[in-house]
């Protein structure tokens, strides 16, 4: 069996925690549970679910990049919601990075996130050529 490649942003919690940000095993790359966060692990654009979904869905994608999967090889998202963020500014943000790629997606309300002020926290998963 092949053994997975990983990538790592730094962040002291993927250490503490024992997780990538992302990891490949075959074809496969799967991208970690992704907040809108700055090197502090403090919550960007607070307030703002659609800023916070593209820049988590943008960090995303560029760890699967750096694993051999681009935007248009993604066939799953994942997108988890703060109670009471607005959905509709969410699933905006990932229409407009997925448009005409129209990967498998669920989105869904959770009771909240570990970083606070973070409102959106999204996964993708893709195939390499």
């Amino acid at each position: 069996m092949e053994f997975a490649t990983r990538v790592r942003s730094g962040s002291g919690f993927e250490k503490l925690a024992s997780y990538s940000r992302a990891a490949r095993m075959g074809k496969i790359v799967a991208v970690s549970g992704t907040a809108a966060l700055d090197a502090d692990g403090s919550a960007l654009h607070p307030g703002d679910a659609y800023l916070q979904t593209r820049t988590a869905l943008q960090t995303a994608l560029d760890a699967a990049a750096q694993l051999g999967v681009e935007r248009d090889h993604v066939v799953r998202t994942r997108i988890y919601l703060a109670p009471d963020c607005d959905w509709r500014a969410a699933t905006r943000a990932h229409g407009e990075l997925f448009k005409d790629v129209d990967p498998a997606n669920t989105t869904l309300f959770v009771a909240g996130f570990i970083p606070a002020g973070a409102l959106v926290e999204v996964e993708i998963d893709g195939v390499c050529d």
